[in-house]
């Protein structure tokens, strides 16, 4: 399959092998792949991307996608567009003290975490990818491809608003105009207090 490959600031497209998937992971076609501010700060070093040969991996992580294959008890995803939680549980889930105890939430901020097109993880700027089933959410047949790509970003900007650093009746200035900030700006001007 063709992937674009980064190597610290540079990258190209090239042949790559298909991903096997691991125990409770899908293969995944990947149908379109959302360029995010992370990927350009990955290429400029972001993460420990220096250039160095150990470092040479697929990037991103915004992506829509059509299961190929997967697991027998997730069979009825293959077939189905789906986008991906990037923050996959770390290898010890089942006893680390962050993942065990906190769930679904807790991965995003474990040590340990691997993160899709980020870190020990190869990402979306490919043909294929595998992620594991937990990590798939089918897409609604009333959404399209082109809009579902915005699901992690927007997954995001509802996570800022979850956390509740502000309140809806403070006054609050997002600095930046990217998809993000934009999405952000959405969300609050939307919802108020979630």
């Amino acid at each position: 399959m063709r992937g674009f490959v980064v190597d610290g600031a540079s990258g190209s497209v090239m042949d790559v092998p298909v991903p096997e998937p691991a125990e409770g992971e899908a293969l995944v076609r990947v149908l379109v792949a959302a360029v995010c501010a992370t990927d350009i700060e990955i290429m400029k070093g972001y993460m420990g991307f220096k250039g160095l040969a150990r470092h040479r991996r697929i990037v991103g992580h915004e992506f829509v996608g059509v299961v190929e294959t997967a697991p027998a008890s997730h069979a009825h995803l293959v077939g189905k567009r789906v986008v991906g939680d990037i923050n996959l549980c770390c290898w010890d889930a089942a006893s680390c003290g962050t993942c065990a105890v906190g769930g679904a939430r807790a991965r995003n901020h474990c040590p340990k975490r691997t993160v899709l097109g980020i870190l020990n993880k190869d990402g979306t700027y490919c043909e294929r990818l595998t992620l594991p089933v937990v990590n798939l959410h089918a897409v609604p047949d009333g959404v399209s491809t082109e809009n579902a790509a915005f699901a992690e970003p927007l997954a995001a900007a509802f996570r800022i608003a979850e956390q509740r650093v502000v309140s809806p009746k403070d006054r609050v200035a997002i600095i930046g105009d990217g998809k993000l900030g934009l999405l952000i700006a959405e969300v609050w001007g939307r919802c108020g207090e979630i």
